[in-house]
């Protein structure tokens, strides 16, 4: 799999999510007709993630969000009935495409190798695909009051413990090494968060997502595969 096939996946859980935010929020949408709720919520997210990435989402205005989404303040209340439940929206879609799209790659009946090839390249194809969403996600939960701080350490947490779950199963299969699980997840995190923390650096140096994730994969598979 390479990210444009990857992109074609993406762009079909996409559609879910935002059906399934409807349905979620559908008592306080005060807009019937489905289209069109699904393609302004897509024009207002986007409109959020590019101010709050310039800016902050705490010095988003609502005006400012008017002017860059090309809908009315009084359209944008039909959707959300404060900047709060908008960052819940925006929590929800990054998290629940995420992981509904982690959970369709990552096929149980491959082995501990296989799988850490997958979870590696997904998550890295993700990024690029969702990068102001990561961005976002990273960049604001020190913003964010205590609770949703929380909230947004707890998917940082599950996301890494995708990989340390692998190479778990891994060392049982007696594919990996036995070595710190948790701290080479950790370190995989890391790499992956480079990607669309400092695209800049990347972009630059002519480095593709399909180069990067072949790195990444042979830079593990060096420390965590055992020695012929």
């Amino acid at each position: 799999m390479d990210f444009v096939e990857f992109r074609k996946i993406y762009n079909i859980y996409k559609d879910e999510i935002y059906n399934e935010i409807l349905s979620i929020n559908r008592n306080s949408i005060r807009v019937k007709k489905e289209q069109t709720v699904i393609k302004n919520l897509e024009k207002i997210f986007e409109a959020a993630l590019k101010i709050s990435n310039r800016k902050g989402f705490q010095a988003m205005s609502m005006r400012s969000l008017s002017k860059e989404s090309g809908l009315s303040m009084g359209a944008l209340y039909a959707y959300f009935s404060s900047k709060e439940e908008l960052l819940e929206m925006l929590q929800r879609q990054h998290s629940n495409i995420m992981f509904r799209i982690f959970e369709y790659q990552i096929k149980p009946d491959l082995d501990a190798q296989a799988r850490l090839n997958t979870a590696i390249r997904t998550h890295l194809y993700l990024s690029e695909a969702m990068r102001p969403w990561f961005y976002f996600a990273y960049m604001e939960t020190k913003n964010m009051p205590r609770i949703k701080q929380e909230r947004a350490m707890e998917s940082e947490l599950l996301s890494e413990k995708i990989f340390s779950d692998i190479i778990k199963e891994g060392i049982k299969q007696k594919i990996f090494i036995n070595n710190r699980y948790e701290l080479t997840a950790g370190a995989i995190k890391a790499l992956l968060q480079d990607w669309y923390l400092k695209r800049w650096k990347y972009s630059r140096r002519k480095i593709s997502v399909d180069e990067y994730a072949a790195f990444i994969i042979n830079l593990i598979k060096s420390y965590v595969f055992k020695p012929n």
